[in-house]
């Protein structure tokens, strides 16, 4: 390599490069590269390019980034911790855990590590060997919410649902979560009889279908319960059964004696029982019906199915759990079949840059809420859906629908087997290798010849 001149001022280069990163530029990872082509052995500055690419979804290449500064650096508790990141990331657990536990012979009381020891174990599908690990935990760290929060979240792949539910508490205690201000209590178990409760929305889209089937254990109580939804989800709640009112904002004179977080109806009926409820009955507006018709009436002869391969940018995984619309593009050519796509948002753009939308029809784009989503998925023979909110629609619908799911799933469809007690009717296809979607969508794709070929 040649020799950098002498009149090229590196440390310049590297605050430069420091000072894009810090302020998102556009060329902050070029800044980085520029540096890196003149003093390659700086392992601080590739675990700093490793750490730029993780954050804008670079996965792959922020593994190679903090790879580099592994070599040169391997005795770095900081640069270790990266790369135990983005290991964790990968699906590559077992290494993951090992860089953690080096870290933690250094630095007994880092209890991050420990957390991440636990999630890692989750990652495994090893629910009750991330249990024991983190409950041994907790006490060193009683401050640690990370800790509780892993806790929750393996606590409710192994199925222990009233411990985790209650455990998962912990959210409000994140930094993720804003504390709600309220101008009357929050519901801590007093005697309901009587008395009115409203139940605020929490989190996505999804987690709002998914729970709603709670809200009957919660009537049980002889409360008046006032549901509150958020507006894209709100149609699909008219009537929902157990609530005696839905709406999007509460007007000022409602009397109010109680509220609670969504998610808590959860930890009340499970407090009483195992049993998981079916998913709630939900409403579908005449004008969502009128539209799905019309949009499907010219394909009335085709096998018709709905397909999503995004989820909301704003979850921080959606990288890993999404894949690309162009690999749905061969189901297109399968005789007799039209695919239709649900999905919202601004991976649309790609969509229809390359022309796809002409063999996936774009049946969201104009969608007004989850009540159109719903109504064109009563019109599809089949969905095939990224783990997104739109799954919990079908599943709740009881659509015949086929998740196609990455290897570390949202806790509903654990880590193992091809379906779930929470949606029996959805069909679960894995990812094999993260960020690796090409066998699932061949699973995919033959299943639907064969499921085609049980029709003829």
């Amino acid at each position: 390599m040649t020799a950098p001149s002498d009149d090229i001022d590196l440390q310049a280069m590297r605050r430069a490069a420091h000072l894009a990163h810090r302020k998102k530029a556009p060329d902050a990872a070029g800044a980085y590269a520029r540096y890196l082509a003149l003093v390659p052995d700086d392992a601080s500055m590739w675990s700093n390019l490793g750490a730029l690419h993780r954050s804008e979804g670079n996965y792959l290449a922020a593994f190679r980034a903090q790879a580099r500064a592994q070599v040169i650096a391997p005795d770095d508790v900081a640069l270790r911790n990266n790369y135990a990141n983005i290991l964790s990331d990968l699906g590559q657990y077992d290494d993951s855990i090992a860089s953690r536990e080096w870290i933690l012979e250094r630095r007994p009381d880092d209890a991050n590590q420990k957390a991440m020891i636990g999630r890692c174990l989750r990652g495994k599908g090893e629910y009750h060997a991330a249990i024991s690990y983190l409950k041994a935990a907790i006490p060193q760290h009683p401050e640690e919410t990370e800790l509780k929060m892993q806790l929750a979240f393996a606590q409710l792949g192994a199925g222990d649902f009233a411990t985790a539910f209650e455990t998962y508490r912990v959210r409000w205690e994140t930094a993720e979560m804003k504390i709600r201000d309220m101008p009357f209590p929050e519901w801590k178990g007093e005697p309901l009889a009587g008395k009115t409760i409203l139940v605020m929305p929490e989190q996505g889209f999804g987690d709002a279908i998914l729970f709603a089937r709670f809200v009957a254990s919660l009537k049980a109580r002889d409360a008046r319960v006032l549901y509150l939804a958020e507006a894209p989800v709100a149609p699909l709640f008219e009537g929902l059964a157990g609530a005696d009112w839905v709406g999007t904002s509460l007007p000022k004179s409602t009397h109010v004696d109680f509220w609670m977080n969504m998610m808590d109806m959860a930890r009340v009926h499970f407090a009483n029982t195992r049993e998981i409820p079916a998913p709630a009955l939900l409403s579908i507006p005449a004008s969502s019906q009128t539209r799905a018709a019309k949009l499907t009436a010219p394909f009335a002869d085709r096998f018709k199915v709905g397909v999503v391969w995004n989820g909301s940018v704003t979850y921080k995984a959606n990288g890993f759990r999404s894949f690309s619309h162009t690999d749905l593009l061969p189901l297109t050519d399968i005789p007799g079949i039209q695919l239709f796509s649900l999905y919202k948002g601004p991976a649309l753009e790609a969509y229809r840059a390359d022309g796809a939308d002409a063999f996936i029809v774009d049946a969201a784009g104009t969608e007004r809420h989850f009540g159109d989503t719903a109504a064109m998925m009563q019109k599809m023979d089949l969905i095939i859906s990224s783990d997104t909110a739109t799954l919990h629609l079908a599943g709740s619908l009881g659509l015949p629908t086929w998740a196609v799911l990455h290897w570390d799933p949202f806790w509903v469809w654990r880590h193992a087997g091809d379906t779930t007690d929470w949606y029996p009717g959805i069909r679960l296809f894995r990812q094999k290798t993260a960020l690796e979607w090409g066998s699932v969508m061949k699973d995919v794709q033959r299943a639907l010849l064969q499921h085609l070929g049980s029709l003829a």
